[in-house]
C-alpha cells in the first residue's frame, strides 16, 4: 500500500552487484572511461552498504579496442563497440545470476546494448525506463553523428530489426525487447529520425514538456502503467546523467539545458524503488575530464545521491532492518 511504514521507512537489504564499464568508444569524447573510477572514489559502494545493501564490487568489464575500426554503414567504431557489448552482456548475466540487482557504472550510453541484452537473458520479460535528455534510438542510417551511444536501443528493439544494418562486431546480438516495453522520461533533444521511430512504433515518451504539463508524479505513474499495466515485470532503469539539468551534472558530454531537477530525479528513483521490481540500473555518461574540479565533484555527488534513492535512501527518512529505539544505559526496572 503506497505510503505504508514498511515501504517508506525500512531501507534496502538487496544483494547488489556493482560492475564498472570503462568505455568511451560509442562517442567522440575521451573521459567516460573514467566514470567508474570517479564514482567508486566518490564512495558509491560504501554509501550503498550504509543503506543496508549487501554490495559486491565485481570490478570492471574488459573492453575491446579494435585497431583500424573503420565506420560501417555510418556507425563509428562498430567492431570495438560490438565486441565490448558482448563482453558486457556476458558479465551482466553472470552478475545477475549471483546477485539480486546489477548496477553498472559507465561509460558512454552505448553500454546499454550489452547491459539490456545481458539482463534480458536472465529477465526476458523486462521493461526499460530510459531516463535521458536523448532518445538514443537512432539507427545508423538516421544518425547525423554516427556515434553509437545515440543508437543503443535501435539494436535491441524487434520492430527495428529490418532498419538496422548488420555490423561487424554485432553478429552475436539479436533484438530482445519490443517498442511497447520502453518508456522515456526527460527527453528534450530528439533527432528527426528518433521522433519518427517513437511515433511509428508507439513508444511511450515523456519529454520535459510533459513533465512541466503533468508534473513528475503523473509522468512516472503513466510511464510505469504504459509498459507494465499489471505491475509485475522486472524494470531495467537506464540513467544518463544528462537527464538532469546541466547545473547539477555539468561533467557530461552532451548537456542540454532545461533538464530534470534534483527533486524530480529523486522522485523517479524513489517511485521505481517502491515497486520492488528493479532489476538493473545503468549509470551512463559521467565524464570527469569535462569541466573543472568543482564540476566533476558536483556531477559525481549528484549522481551517487540519485543512485542511493533507488535503494532506500528516501527523503522521508529510513532505518536499517532490525533497528529499534535505544534505551538509556542507566534505565532501572521497577
Amino acid at each position: 500500500m503506497p505510503g505504508s511504514v514498511a515501504q517508506m521507512k525500512i531501507i534496502s537489504t538487496e544483494r547488489i552487484g556493482v560492475l564498472g564499464i570503462p568505455f568511451s568508444k560509442g562517442q567522440s569524447r575521451v573521459g567516460t572511461e573514467y566514470g567508474p573510477e570517479v564514482l567508486r572514489n566518490g564512495g558509491i559502494v560504501r554509501k550503498l552498504q550504509n543503506l543496508g545493501c549487501h554490495v559486491k564490487d565485481h570490478g570492471d568489464v574488459e573492453v575491446i579496442h579494435v585497431e583500424n575500426d573503420d565506420p560501417e554503414e555510418n556507425a563509428k567504431n562498430p567492431r570495438t563497440v560490438g565486441q565490448t557489448s558482448k563482453l558486457i552482456a556476458d558479465k551482466v548475466e553472470q552478475v545477475l545470476r549471483s546477485d539480486d540487482i546489477c548496477v553498472t557504472l559507465g561509460g558512454d550510453h552505448s553500454m546499454a546494448i550489452g547491459c539490456i541484452a545481458g539482463n534480458a537473458r536472465v529477465e526476458p520479460d523486462l521493461v526499460v525506463l530510459w531516463i535521458d535528455a536523448h532518445a538514443d534510438i537512432n539507427t545508423p542510417m538516421t544518425s547525423d553523428s554516427g556515434n553509437i551511444h545515440g543508437m543503443p536501443l535501435s539494436f535491441l528493439v524487434h520492430e527495428l530489426e529490418s532498419y538496422v544494418p548488420k555490423l561487424p562486431g554485432f553478429e552475436w546480438l539479436s533484438p530482445c525487447i519490443h517498442a511497447k516495453d520502453i518508456a522515456y522520461i526527460g527527453l528534450r533533444d530528439v533527432d528527426a529520425g528518433e521522433r519518427k521511430i517513437i511515433e511509428k512504433f508507439g513508444i511511450t515518451a515523456f519529454s520535459m514538456q510533459e513533465v512541466d504539463k503533468y508534473g513528475i508524479n503523473e509522468v512516472v505513474e503513466r510511464a510505469l502503467r504504459a509498459v507494465d499495466p499489471e505491475g509485475k515485470r522486472p524494470i531495467h532503469l537506464s540513467f544518463d546523467v544528462d537527464a538532469m539539468d546541466p547545473t547539477l551534472t555539468p561533467s557530461t558530454g552532451t548537456p542540454v539545458i532545461g533538464g530534470l531537477s534534483l527533486r524530480e530525479t529523486y522522485y523517479i528513483a524513489e517511485e521505481v524503488a517502491r515497486t520492488g521490481r528493479l532489476s538493473m540500473v545503468d549509470v551512463a555518461e559521467v565524464n570527469p575530464l569535462l569541466g573543472d574540479d568543482k564540476d566533476k565533484k558536483l556531477t559525481v555527488d549528484m549522481t551517487i545521491s540519485v543512485i542511493q534513492r533507488f535503494f532506500g535512501n528516501r527523503r522521508g527518512g529510513c532505518y536499517p532492518p532490525g533497528y529499534d529505539i535505544p534505551l538509556p544505559h542507566n534505565l532501572t526496572t521497577r
